[in-house]
């Protein structure tokens, strides 16, 4: 560890929003030293100690990596006027600094903070900028001390400054009394992080703080895996096994949450159920405005199809029953569900609907709830779709005073601002989850036609809820299947194979098929190597892609076959090392120029924009979401950038600090995939919980490829997995909300 102290003598860089600063440390011996971390304020002239790990930069040399300081203040005349005419501050140049110094000498930082109105006898100041130095002084102070205060905590001095800057003042009571509002109060610091500063703080583990934030972060837990609310007697144990404490504490404390509102206690399926109250009220007004939408049209079902035979002439198009149905339905009703697998001509469905409606004369507006899956759907239909953030026109993201774990956004499009569209086609609408739905109502008008369309036997959303499921379940709306396999779709194994899966049939496996492919293998490494083969030589020839289309799909993230182990493999053969591409280790990921990877959650102030010809841009916004792939295309390593273009696109900087939130993506989980389809998959499949080799996962994975599926491993893992129907049970009430709304 290097220690080293003096002036800043130069900021060589610095990045606002996240503190990254890159300075030059002038010691007392004048040798010039650079540092390179996260810094509070701190202008040229502070006096600061650092410690950290000495490095040596390719471009810029020997540099201390930051990892500890601490700003002291000045003790002797010279220090103090080198600090005075630093800019510090403002007002205070290197002449006026001079100046206070030679009239006070090692007085005068006494003199600034006890007697401010003694400055006023030095030439040029006056009475009231006397006042001034004396506030920007104290408030420097102020900062100084809470730094000092904050690092006995163990808290990194990124955060340091977050806490000071969120309570100033009061800062010192929240540290000593309840240290786990910072959970609740500072994007980035969760339970655990509180808990452990709690704990430096000398909190009892049976703190009615600590108990009720454990029980609060096992409920945000539980959105983040998916789950609306969680039975009572689940939550109770699960809270005390992770705190430790007697459950009869955590029950005591669960009724002081509901007594404050912080929880919603109902009856879901005849069992007392604990709902955060933000998603208690979500999923009630969710199935408000589901309600509200299905309305019914003044029109007759056999008026719609005989102008829907007149679409049908005029565009070529001879439409099957089940397909007539969703159209002349979605025309009828203000609310209309179409499902279906693939191959079952849902594309076809959207395309017709959409000519239909433009004849009516209606204004349609199409979108998807990921980048990928709208660029899809722009392709299959011709017509410009969205993301359904895009069609909202995301805001500055999450709104002032709401709690941080619902992610509860503000966008420009609601109830006061709704959509200008007589008709609305979401597609994917599997990936949906309640938060996004809730928003999407709020701008929809009653006596607009939303059209829903999704595979309900996908995987459900990554977020909280089931929210397609739950609409069909409910049997409030009207909800069409399609089935038909069409001719031109039989003649695919991938969708013969998958709709058998969806049935619970065996499939066959016998490599006589041009696009569906099982290589056996007992033993991981072969897998592994086969895998790498599939992805670097073999696919990208036979389906006439590139090597960074070719998807792998698993369902673990651990493991040797896990997402994590085969992005470290594939990352080696597919992006190996060079000169000529600059790589950074971030985390426990090392990223490279050129490597694929995505986003892993969803950041609402994150900066893009799209660039046209000439390399200009012609579209900005913000917002990247969970799931987005792109490509690395530049790391800077001075100022600590990276530059990502994503596949819809989208070209975003992030911080080194903003970059722990993407990973390497040539392989993925299956749940990530979502919405995306692959000119080849691959699926490596051997062992592993039976709770993640179920039946829709593999049917999910096989439906992302649109010419080949590879599976790599064991048949007799494969049979097991389109064998075993259940999955983890997802806790959801939107389906019983809407059925006591109707009666």
């Amino acid at each position: 560890m290097e220690r080293a102290e003096g002036f800043v003598e130069k900021i060589v860089y610095r990045n606002e929003e996240n503190g990254y600063t890159v300075l030059s440390l002038s010691s007392q011996e004048n040798d010039e030293i650079t540092c390179v971390g996260i810094f509070p304020s701190t202008p040229e002239g502070t006096y600061l100690e650092v410690e950290g790990e000495l490095s040596v930069h390719p471009v810029y040399g020997e540099q201390i990596r930051v990892s500890a300081f601490r700003i002291k203040t000045p003790e002797d005349a010279p220090a103090m006027e080198r600090y005075l005419a630093s800019g510090v501050i403002k007002g205070i140049g290197a002449t006026l600094a001079g100046r206070i110094v030679k009239k006070f000498g090692e007085d005068t930082f006494r003199i600034i903070e006890e007697e401010p109105e003694r400055l006023s006898e030095v030439k040029g100041i006056s009475d009231r900028k006397a006042r001034e130095i004396s506030e920007q002084f104290e408030e420097k102070r102020e900062l100084r001390s809470a730094m000092v205060f904050l690092q006995g905590y163990g808290i990194s001095n990124r955060l340091a400054v977050k806490i000071y800057e969120k309570y100033r003042d009061q800062m010192y009571e929240v540290m000593r009394e309840n240290p786990y509002r910072l959970a609740e109060d500072i994007s980035g610091v969760g339970f655990k992080t509180a808990d452990e500063i709690a704990k430096n703080a000398g909190i009892a583990p049976d703190s009615e703080h600590r108990v009720k934030a454990g029980i609060l972060y096992t409920l945000s837990e539980e959105i983040g895996a998916g789950n609306v609310f969680l039975p009572r007697d689940q939550l109770i144990e699960e809270s005390a096994a992770l705190l430790g404490v007697d459950p009869e504490i955590t029950d005591r404390c669960l009724m002081d949450l509901v007594i404050a509102r912080r929880v919603i206690v109902k009856e879901r399926d005849g069992v007392p159920v604990i709902y955060l109250s933000l998603y208690y009220y979500m999923e009630c007004n969710v199935a408000r405005m589901l309600l509200d939408c299905n309305v019914e049209f003044d029109v007759t079902a056999e008026e719609i199809d005989r102008r829907l035979a007149r679409v049908e002439k005029g565009e070529g198009i001879t439409l099957e029953d089940e397909q007539r149905q969703a159209i002349i339905t979605s025309a009828l009703r203000g609310l209309t569900v179409i499902t279906g697998g693939p191959g079952t001509g849902k594309t076809t469905t959207i395309n017709t609907m959409i000519h239909f409606f433009e004849n009516e004369r209606m204004d349609v507006l199409l979108a998807a709830p990921t980048g990928r899956a709208a660029k899809r759907m722009t392709e299959t239909t011709g017509h410009d779709a969205q993301t359904i953030h895009r069609l909202l026109e995301i805001s500055s993201g999450i709104a002032e005073g709401e709690q941080r774990t619902g992610e509860v956004l503000r966008f420009e499009r609601n109830e006061e601002n709704p959509l200008e569209a007589d008709v609305i086609i979401i597609d994917e609408v599997s990936m949906v989850d309640l938060t996004l739905m809730h928003s999407l109502l709020r701008a929809v008008l009653p006596g607009t036609r939303l059209v829903l369309v999704g595979d309900v036997n996908q995987l459900p959303s990554v977020g909280p809820g089931t929210v397609l499921a739950d609409l069909i379940a409910s049997g409030n709306f009207p909800v069409v299947r399609l089935s038909r396999i069409f001719r031109q779709a039989e003649q695919s194994d991938i969708i013969v194979n998958a709709h058998k899966i969806n049935a619970g049939e065996p499939i066959v496996m016998d490599n006589h098929s041009k696009d569906f492919f099982l290589i056996e293998s007992p033993e991981v490494l072969q897998i592994q190597r086969t895998t790498v083969a599939l992805v670097t030589e073999k696919l990208p020839k036979y389906v006439g892609a590139k090597v960074q289309e070719i998807q792998v799909l698993t369902p673990m993230r651990k493991g040797e076959l896990g997402v994590e182990n085969l992005n470290r493999l594939l990352q080696r053969y597919v992006n190996p090392p060079a000169d000529d591409k600059p790589e950074v280790t971030i985390g426990e990921t090392t990223f490279r120029q050129g490597d694929k990877v995505m986003q892993t959650k969803n950041n609402y102030q994150l900066e893009w924009e799209v660039r046209g010809r000439h390399n200009l841009p012609i579209d900005a916004g913000t917002g990247v979401f969970n799931g987005d792939m792109g490509v690395l295309e530049r790391i800077n390593t001075f100022g600590e950038v990276l530059e990502v273009v994503f596949d819809d696109g989208k070209r975003v900087e992030y911080s080194y600090g903003d970059a722990q939130e993407l990973e390497l993506a040539y392989a993925v989980t299956v749940h990530k995939s979502q919405g995306s389809e692959y000119p080849a998959v691959v699926i490596p499949l051997l062992a592993g919980p039976k709770m993640l080799f179920y039946r829709n996962l593999l049917y999910t994975a096989v439906t992302r490829a649109k010419k080949c599926v590879t599976i790599v491993g064991s048949r007799q893992k494969v049979l097991e997995m389109i064998g075993n129907a259940g999955e983890q049970k997802r806790y959801s009430g939107l389906a019983e909300a809407i059925r006591e709304m109707s009666e």
